[in-house]
């Protein structure tokens, strides 16, 4: 229901506040009143963040700003009315949601993935539709490539965002004919801010964002698609958190250089809360996740699910250890060893625990806090 309404010309002039959620209930509804009655909102969407850090925000976005972002992202890619989307994201979140507005500002077609993920049913489903675009998380891609399907012959491109995708998986999905092309933004800046033209080749800055890095590498973010701010609740009372104007100076880590085409590239190299220190050294998680991931595949261990977690040490201040599910306690010895193999001894995993889940965001992001507070 809520897909069908978001395609129609008039959601997106009627004047509605817009609460993303999978189900209707009262902090919704409390939200929707705060931001008509208080912040005098109109033609606004809000989205609560993914909650990798543990803080629960509503990034509020006007409809203005996700058409903006979506005509960006159809220019870079070309997206035209000749193209049909499948959709297997949730659209209350920004990743699924800015599929539908970019089916509106192009005029291209929307199937929507209906039930629990399954690789095989997406790939049946995109062939059934012919679809030639695609927006997926990295677990995704692991799926389909841990399965061994290949993409049906219309698809163009399908657009990873989400989280990071490592380059052994990027490789072993294009061998089997999946057009990924790496995508890197936020919920603040109604989805992308940088992602690839050509496999292989850099993540290049959209035409609307201005970007810039701190001396230790923060990128801070200014463009037409940014969030207003942030809608938080605490002890039941609504309080806002303005975004300046002017820009917003992220949590993540990235790398900027200009292409021998003159094009404004970033790379993402981890997140600020993603950085623990062990004997005076500052060690990120984010590449050793990646490795984690790559290992999975080499490994063919599909069914597990593993992520690398800090944990306090009174000597070291920190150490590393590998939380697994899903997979059997020789396999996790192989698994530790394999990848204490590649990583330098600072970074090396001193303990494996076994726990029910991993805990992840439903775009597939290990949920770091909770996982703390697990071990």
């Amino acid at each position: 229901m809520e897909t069908s309404l978001i395609l129609q010309s008039e959601f997106w002039q009627d004047g509605s506040v817009w609460i993303a959620q999978a189900h209707a209930d009262a902090d919704g509804r409390s939200l929707a009143e705060y931001a008509a009655e208080h912040l005098r909102m109109k033609d606004a969407c809000f989205f609560q963040t993914s909650g990798t850090e543990g803080t629960r925000k509503w990034v509020g976005l006007t409809k203005e700003a996700l058409i903006t972002s979506a005509r960006a992202v159809n220019t870079h890619f070309g997206i035209t009315a000749d193209d049909h989307w499948l959709l297997a994201l949730p659209v209350y979140h920004v990743g699924g949601f800015g599929i539908l507005a970019r089916s509106v500002a192009s005029g291209s077609k929307v199937t929507q993935y209906e039930g629990k993920w399954d690789a095989a049913v997406f790939v049946e489903k995109c062939a059934e539709a012919g679809a030639t675009l695609a927006s997926l998380v990295p677990t995704q891609v692991f799926d389909l490539v841990a399965a061994g399907l290949r993409a049906p012959g219309t698809m163009r491109v399908v657009l990873v965002g989400g989280g990071a995708l490592n380059p052994e998986l990027e490789q072993a999905a294009l061998d089997l004919g999946w057009p990924v092309r790496r995508t890197y933004g936020m919920t603040e800046t109604a989805s992308g801010v940088a992602a690839q033209r050509e496999a292989g080749g850099g993540m290049e800055v959209l035409p609307i964002w201005k970007v810039s890095t701190s001396a230790e590498g923060v990128l801070s973010v200014s463009g037409p698609a940014l969030a207003k701010g942030y809608a938080i609740q605490e002890g039941g009372v609504w309080r806002w958190e303005e975004i300046p104007a002017s820009g917003m100076r992220t949590r993540d880590r990235v790398e900027v250089w200009q292409n021998a085409a003159g094009a404004t590239c970033l790379r993402f190299l981890g997140r600020e809360s993603g950085i623990v220190k062990i004997l005076g050294e500052l060690v990120a998680l984010e590449p050793i996740q990646d490795r984690i991931e790559a290992l999975k595949l080499q490994l063919g261990l599909g069914g597990a699910d593993a992520a690398v977690c800090d944990v306090p040490d009174g000597r070291k201040e920190s150490q590393l250890v590998l939380a697994v599910s899903g997979t059997c306690v020789s396999d996790s010895a192989i698994l530790q060893t394999s990848l204490n193999n590649l990583l330098r001894p600072l970074e090396h995993i001193h303990d494996v625990r076994h726990v029910p889940a991993i805990p992840r965001s439903e775009l597939g992001k290990v949920k770091l806090a909770e996982l703390r507070g697990l071990l």
